[in-house]
């Protein structure tokens, strides 16, 4: 049944005063039109919602359920009201990152990117780096952070960190006894990959890494988050190659080795060229700020 709001009011108003010259004058309207629109009610509800004589007014039983409904009701409109416009006048920053990002600053920088008053929400969503390309851009994630990757036309990045990679192994790892450790002495080692197929760039540096110290990596296997090959690495389930931020995992049982090499873990920002928005355009410069780029 098609209630309308403003008939709920009006009714409200009489119910509660149990007097239309009153409800009326509190409604700020004359007592004519509530008169008719209470008729015009109960002909909708096809019941009598008030006794009336020309003493006294009273809610029937059934007027008596309309008026709890009707509070519920009033209220809940209001809360809409209340919840819509308390979002219209806050912005909204959707958040696409790496899970790796965790260990390069994200944590700090999100408290510079929502201020304390509220006016700005964000959203948090970590996959991997193609999905948070596409995501950007089809405009479900306004923001997104990613390692090294080819980008579409429609997408602007911008690196805010350049680090180099690590050696991760398993603390009990025999060759850690030898001296001198470098790449090479690790080639007849099971190695866990970065995906191909997430993120191809990656996969190539990482495997040009191997190759440059001579060898071809055995038993390549691959995952899709950096968490994951450091949880395989940590059961004694291969070695990897790793960017340094993910010295600081706190998983136990790993091993990090620096050696020599030119390649570098790229972690950058991305966002899209075709928006314009007041909030994205804030957090970028508050992001190329935090990470110093200029």
């Amino acid at each position: 049944m098609d209630l309308e709001l403003r008939a709920l009011r009006y009714f409200v108003a009489v119910a509660e005063t149990l007097n239309f010259s009153k409800a009326a004058a509190r409604l700020n309207i004359s007592q004519p039109p509530l008169s008719l629109a209470i008729r015009q009610l109960e002909a909708k509800m096809g019941v009598q919602l008030f006794e009336r004589n020309s003493r006294h007014v009273s809610l029937t039983p059934a007027g008596a359920i309309l008026y709890k409904e009707a509070l519920f009701l009033l209220g809940h409109a209001s809360s809409i009201k209340n919840r819509l416009q308390h979002t219209t006048e806050r912005g909204r920053l959707r958040i696409g990152f790496v899970g790796s990002m965790v260990y390069r600053g994200l944590p700090r920088l999100l408290g510079q990117l929502a201020p304390e008053d509220g006016t700005i929400e964000i959203e948090l969503a970590e996959s991997n780096s193609s999905d948070i390309i596409d995501k950007v851009a089809m405009g479900h994630v306004d923001v997104g952070f990613i390692h090294s990757n080819r980008l579409p036309a429609e997408l602007q990045d911008k690196i805010i960190v350049t680090e180099p990679f690590l050696l991760c192994v398993h603390k009990d790892n025999p060759i850690l006894q030898e001296s001198a450790l470098t790449l090479t002495h690790f080639s007849a080692q099971r190695f866990i990959f970065f995906s191909r197929h997430v993120s191809p760039v990656y996969y190539e540096i990482l495997l040009s890494m191997c190759i440059s110290a001579g060898f071809f990596p055995k038993a390549v296997d691959e995952t899709r988050h950096w968490l994951s090959i450091l949880s395989l690495v940590s059961h004694n389930m291969g070695v990897s190659l790793v960017p340094a931020c993910m010295r600081h995992c706190g998983l136990p049982n790993l091993h990090f080795l620096e050696f020599a090499h030119t390649q570098r873990s790229i972690t950058s920002v991305i966002w899209s060229r075709k928006r314009d928005d007041a909030v994205i355009n804030h957090a970028i410069r508050t992001i190329l700020a935090f990470y110093g780029t200029p």
